[in-house]
């Protein structure tokens, strides 16, 4: 997978849920804090966002728009800025309603929410860096690949068909990788033409843009964290990630740490550890196969390193998993 994908899937737990909602003026709803992430689409009418961020205005939405809300702060929607909020209340199995309307009188609003459980002990750089909404507004010829997702969802959301429960969560997936392709799109100015891709001569360091939206952007260190992630077993050293690059060892070294935030071999360590946590949350391999793909030939140099980068050996870690799932 790619390195977007990679995020992704390196702190998805469990599965998404989502909702097609019709509210009456005046209507109010509250989302407590969560652990994973959520988003809101107003397919039809109006609402606001009533951010718990300090300092946040209420946010205007209107058809087509979408909100991200990337941290799982609690917040609210409404008809109006001082509308009441009635808590939002899960089904009896824990799970969203799919679709549910409300009694009224008033300007009809048609909703789709949703909402990601996400292991933030692991949270991906890429995504921790999100503010606390993402918004895209709705505009003529922006994010068509999202608009065709969100239609196709609340199309499978208002009248079911067979196959929608796997639709429903592909559909969500899908949408969780728009949203974000489209933010980091539109964060970081136009990528460079590839002849000035190469560090200059006399380039000082700083000189490109930080950030992981930068760094998907810099062809340069994209294509390291390409390698990275397309073979995390591997023994890189920075002089090949740097050729990768098309870059010298010591520019390349310069520029990956201060785009992406860390040395490039410090994020192969981080990524590995991430990749087998994730192969032990979600496969029965043995763990020796699972210090071979994180880049372990001994599996006690591996359940050493284990454990200082999660606090708890491996088969502790993965028992601790099943445990959860049980409950």
């Amino acid at each position: 997978m790619d390195v977007l994908s990679d995020a992704i899937a390196a702190m998805r737990t469990g599965h998404p849920h989502s909702s097609r909602t019709t509210k009456h003026a005046p209507w109010g709803m509250g989302f407590g804090a969560t652990r994973g992430a959520g988003f809101h689409v107003v397919l039809q009418g109006s609402a606001w966002l009533l951010s718990a961020a300090e300092g946040a205005e209420p946010l205007a939405l209107g058809p087509g728009d979408v909100v991200f809300l990337a941290h799982g702060r609690g917040h609210g929607l409404a008809s109006a800025p001082d509308a009441h909020l009635e808590e939002f209340v899960l089904a009896p199995d824990g799970t969203w309603p799919r679709t549910w309307e409300s009694a009224g009188d008033g300007a009809a609003t048609v909703l789709l929410c949703g909402a990601y459980q996400l292991d933030k002990a692991r949270a991906h750089p890429l995504l921790a860096e999100l503010p606390e909404v993402v918004h895209l507004p709705s505009r003529i010829g922006e994010h068509a690949h999202l608009r065709a997702a969100v239609e196709l969802l609340g199309a499978e959301l208002a009248d079911p068909q067979p196959g929608s429960d796997a639709v429903v969560p592909a559909l969500l997936d899908t949408m969780l990788l728009y949203i974000l392709r489209a933010w980091w799109l539109r964060e970081q100015p136009a990528q460079q033409p590839a002849q000035q891709a190469a560090e200059q001569p006399g380039e000082q360091p700083g000189q490109h843009p930080a950030g992981w939206a930068a760094a998907l952007r810099d062809p340069a260190v994209r294509a390291a964290l390409y390698a990275i992630h397309d073979d995390p077993a591997r023994s890189w050293t920075v002089g090949e990630l740097g050729e990768r690059a098309g870059l010298s060892r010591a520019p390349f070294a310069r520029r990956f740490a201060a785009t992406v935030g860390s040395p490039p071999l410090a994020y192969l360590t981080w990524w590995r550890m991430t990749t087998a946590g994730r192969l032990l949350r979600e496969e029965d391999l043995p763990l020796r196969q699972v210090a071979e793909r994180a880049g372990y030939t001994s599996e006690f140099a591996f359940s050493k390193a284990f454990k200082r980068e999660f606090g708890v050996a491996p088969g502790q870690y993965r028992r601790g998993v099943v445990r959860k799932a049980r409950v």
